[in-house]
């Protein structure tokens, strides 16, 4: 099985069996006949070989990004424009994937990128909360009911051959979980925590430079 076929098959096998809180929904693209045959395309596309890459941990999908096209970080305007994957989806875009996907071009490209890089989530699934979005930690309730789901999806990407270096999008809650995980389950070598490309968005917008060679800087470690 190439890369690709480890992805897809994990995607389409993702599922939380766990009761979750009153009025919490699951955001699941991969359910989604259209979003799986284009996430299909995307894997195939960028990922249909046997080489090693270094995982990339975000928080979960949003509505507007991987939520909607299946792929972490890419809204349907950066699929088309940028993957060449062409879809029928509304057109907008999403605050982290612009970030994500200016910071991709300054590596180099995504064939470059995405033959290194591998994003998931710490939650492959999404949530929304009436309506908005919502994150697995947000909640106390919420993340206790998600324990096993979470710790079983992680296990299962780390058989994909991924380095046992990773990167945690998040230098708060995000990395304060993967820090704890880490201490029961022993699997990661290094977990290198990176500022999350909303916060950048939406709070140091006129230093997105900075960030991207932050970013750039860091992603030199992997191994």
């Amino acid at each position: 099985m190439t890369f690709a076929d480890k992805i897809l098959k994990f995607y389409k096998a993702l599922k939380i069996k766990e009761s979750l809180p009153n009025r919490v929904e699951v955001l699941n693209p991969y359910q989604d006949k259209t979003a799986f045959e284009l996430c299909t395309q995307f894997y195939k596309k960028y990922y249909d070989d046997n080489g090693r890459r270094s995982i990339i941990f975000g928080i979960n999908p949003g509505r507007f990004g991987g939520g909607l096209t299946g792929v972490p970080f890419t809204d349907p305007v950066k699929l088309e424009k940028i993957c060449g994957i062409s879809n029928g989806l509304q057109k907008k875009t999403e605050l982290s994937a612009d970030f994500i996907h200016a910071m991709i071009a300054a590596f180099g490209g995504v064939e470059s990128f995405f033959s290194k890089f591998y994003f998931n989530s710490v939650s492959p699934l999404g949530f929304t909360y009436e309506g908005k979005n919502l994150n697995y930690y947000d909640t106390k309730d919420l993340a206790q009911s998600l324990e096993k789901f979470i710790r079983k999806s992680i296990l299962q990407q780390m058989e994909f051959g991924v380095n046992e270096v990773v990167y945690c999008l998040g230098e708060g809650e995000n990395f304060k979980y993967l820090q704890n995980f880490n201490k029961k389950e022993k699997i990661f070598a290094e977990i290198i925590p990176l500022a999350h490309p909303r916060f950048i968005m939406q709070y140091k917008r006129k230093y997105v430079e900075q960030y991207i060679a932050d970013y750039l800087k860091k992603f030199a470690l992997a191994k």
